[in-house]
């Protein structure tokens, strides 16, 4: 048994009402209590396309798990129960045709909301559900409610549109579906850095080059007419030197600095093709029916 003890589990927290078959409903919309008991009786189910629609369902015999509402009703009578203007306050006309789609027995006078919109909502009343009088007692009774009541048949409004929005006020007969598109381009950022520099290395080099030498070579002649003067010129006996100078290469190493080549770094641009994907977002329309069938806009809405 749903107690009001649990109106700020259900409505605190983002939960959904689910089926008797646990299958989601749709999420929490509002908890109306009873004007007599002041205990939650009746719950609405945000169905409908972006859940602008609200599907009043009984608490009798629902269950909380959780943050969620477990009702004994499948999500196809919930859908399928007759459309009631969440204004605040039910009447008991409306009342009685809830009781009568859901088989059981017949209302009490009216109840109370006990909230405006869910928090996290686009809730357009700038109040959110702890915002809210739960005092079942403060005077209203099935007198005060509105006792209007909405004929389904009726499709027109004071705009002359057909149908009217329940998201909102009605701003003409239809509605605009948009979607986001991926729009790709470049920008040009720094890549990295290149550099040029120098730096000395040492290495050995050898090299074969001939170098010459001069030796000293003995040749002895016999005294002959043409030398006899000069060899009877001088003391017939006597001691002589006779000194000759000899030469010889060495290698020697030099060192010059020579440029051998220039180095410069240049810039080319090289174009490749990389592929880009990203998410997009875009809105459907869907159309449900009063038998049940659904259409979509890729359908051939």
């Amino acid at each position: 048994m749903i107690t009001q003890d649990n109106i700020d589990t259900l409505l605190g927290n983002g939960g959904n009402v689910l089926g008797s078959d646990g299958e989601k409903i749709g999420s929490i919309g509002q908890v109306y209590l009873d004007d007599q008991t002041g205990e939650p009786s009746w719950v609405t189910a945000k169905t409908g396309l972006f859940g602008t629609s609200e599907s009043f369902v009984p608490l009798q015999g629902a269950d909380v798990e959780g943050h969620d509402v477990r009702v004994p009703y499948t999500k196809h009578q919930v859908k399928d129960a007759p459309r009631v203007e969440s204004d605040g306050n039910l009447s008991p006309e409306e009342e009685d045709r809830l009781y009568r789609h859901y088989e059981i027995g017949g209302g009490t006078g009216g109840y109370d909301d006990t909230t405006t919109g869910m928090t996290g909502t686009n809730d357009t009343t700038g109040r959110n559900n702890r915002d809210v009088d739960l005092d079942a007692t403060s005077g209203r009774s099935a007198g005060l409610t509105d006792t209007t009541t909405r004929s389904d048949a009726d499709a027109s409004n004071q705009h002359g549109t057909v149908g009217h929005d329940t998201s909102g006020p009605t701003t003409d007969d239809a509605m605009t579906r948009s979607e986001e598109q991926l729009h790709v381009g470049t920008e040009r950022t720094e890549a990295g850095r290149a550099r040029l520099r120098k730096y000395v290395v040492t290495e050995n080099v050898t090299e074969t080059v001939p170098v010459s030498r001069e030796e000293v070579r003995v040749e002895r002649e016999p005294i002959t007419d043409a030398n006899r003067g000069d060899a009877f010129d001088g003391p017939a006996i006597s001691e002589e030197e006779h000194e000759v100078t000899l030469h010889a290469e060495r290698p020697v190493v030099d060192k010059e600095t020579v440029p051998v080549e220039r180095v410069r770094m240049d810039k080319e641009t090289v174009t490749s093709n990389e592929t880009v994907s990203g998410e997009v977002r875009k809105e459907e329309i869907e159309v449900e029916g009063a038998d049940g069938t659904r259409r979509d806009n890729d359908r051939g809405l």
